[in-house]
């Protein structure tokens, strides 16, 4: 007898048409869940930055609450410093920089406690957030005092002493916060953040049938 045929109206199992379309459905699949975990990644950096960028009011407070004043005198047709050897002026760019430092810190820390699994878009919108927050910070801290040297002098009088605006020499100040909050996210997730599975072992190649042995063969013997 021979063996049965496989009937023409059902295809076989290792039917090559049919893996393509197969992984052909695969991947369609991982690129749509792909390209929604994309679009929630920047929607949540997005989010993010304006946070992180809004919190730098607070920042300016700070600023011009803890930051020393640079004390100035009224002259009879000009404005003096008080004390021109004083540190006044390094104090407050100093004050902003250890403010930013902490709310760098804090800003990465709360981020990566709501959001462990960090991305590229994420750190990204971390960091544009503490960029807009330190001058949106510096703003505020400057607006906050008087703005007109010339008209507050004159309202204090000749040889009284008043203080001068508050102003960051140092520009590159504003890169404080931003550093730190890259820094201290990238080493919390590098530290504590989930990690990707290892991948198995494929031995490469297809399959091979085990060596048949002395006693078989195509046919079996018989009496």
């Amino acid at each position: 007898m021979t063996a049965p045929l496989t009937p023409p109206h059902q295809p076989p199992n290792d039917d090559p048409w049919q893996k393509p379309q197969e992984a052909g459905a695969t991947a369609h699949g991982a690129g749509t869940v792909a390209e929604t975990d994309t679009r929630t990644e920047l929607r949540q950096a997005a989010v993010v930055a304006l946070v992180v960028a809004l919190s730098g009011v607070l920042l300016g407070l700070l600023w011009f609450w803890l930051a020393p004043r640079v004390p100035l005198i009224a002259g009879e047709s000009a404005v003096f410093l008080k004390d021109t050897e004083g540190e006044e002026a390094i104090g407050a760019d100093g004050t902003f920089v250890l403010l930013a430092l902490g709310f760098g810190v804090v800003s990465a820390a709360l981020v990566f406690w709501f959001r462990r699994r960090g991305g590229i878009p994420l750190v990204v919108g971390l960091a544009l957030g503490g960029l807009l927050a330190s001058g949106l910070g510096w703003l505020v801290g400057w607006g906050l005092g008087p703005d007109d040297v010339v008209a507050q002098a004159r309202a204090v009088g000749e040889g009284a002493t008043f203080d001068a605006p508050l102003e960051l020499n140092a520009r590159g100040a504003l890169l404080a916060w931003p550093v730190a909050a890259m820094i201290v996210h990238l080493g919390l997730t590098a530290l504590f953040g989930p990690r990707d599975p290892e991948p198995e072992w494929v031995p490469f190649g297809p399959p091979y049938p085990p060596a048949a042995g002395p006693g078989d063969g195509p046919t079996g013997g018989g009496s």
